[in-house]
């Protein structure tokens, strides 16, 4: 059985940087993709940033360019959210996904981990 496990979440004031990880255990195949979706209190889930399992290709969601680094070794299980000049609008509980790539945004993986809160302080 495969799980995802994040960490790094925590309070952070605008405009600083934290760095997610999310990390598989299990047997995760060469197939699986993955990515960073974060969910604010009273707000739909979004897309945030996804990877391929290479760590080739990488994908943003259009507030993220710029800011964010999501990245990934070739064959490692674990994926890491760099975070940037964070904003206030940025506080929600953000949330590993894995699934068969590539991780656009434009669908969501089967696998969830339990999520990490990051709160933004202002």
């Amino acid at each position: 059985q495969v799980q995802l496990q994040e960490s790094g979440g925590g309070s952070v004031q605008v405009g600083s940087s934290l760095r997610l990880s999310c990390t598989a255990s299990g047997r995760l195949t060469s197939s699986y993709d993955m990515a960073w979706y974060r969910q604010a209190p009273g707000k739909g889930r979004e897309f945030v940033a996804g990877v391929s399992w290479s760590g080739h290709e990488s994908y943003y969601g259009d507030a993220e360019k710029g800011r964010f680094i999501n990245s990934k070794e070739y064959g490692a299980k674990t994926m890491y959210l760099q975070m940037n000049d964070h904003e206030n609008e940025e506080t929600a509980t953000y949330c590993c996904n894995a699934g068969c790539g590539p991780m656009t945004g434009k669908g969501e993986g089967d696998l969830w981990g339990q999520g990490t809160q990051v709160t933004v302080l202002s």
